[in-house]
């Protein structure tokens, strides 16, 4: 477990917590994970399904961030 250093920021951490989920290997990791992988074969039905979650959530993610 990582513990913060005196006087360390949070706005540190979270760019320190961007920087690791941008690196190309946690990329690399991540696309190895099934449930980071995305299908390509998914039937038309549960693909609009799964975009009619994606822009409620952003919906809800920028009311948020308001």
């Amino acid at each position: 477990m990582m513990t913060r250093k005196n006087g360390e920021r949070p706005e540190g951490l979270a760019a320190d917590i961007r920087r690791q989920m941008s690196a190309e290997a946690t990329k690399r990791f991540l696309r190895n994970l099934p449930a980071f992988r995305a299908d390509n074969d998914i039937p038309e039905h549960f693909r609009e399904l799964l975009n009619r979650l994606d822009s409620i959530e952003n919906m809800v993610a920028s009311d948020r961030s308001r």
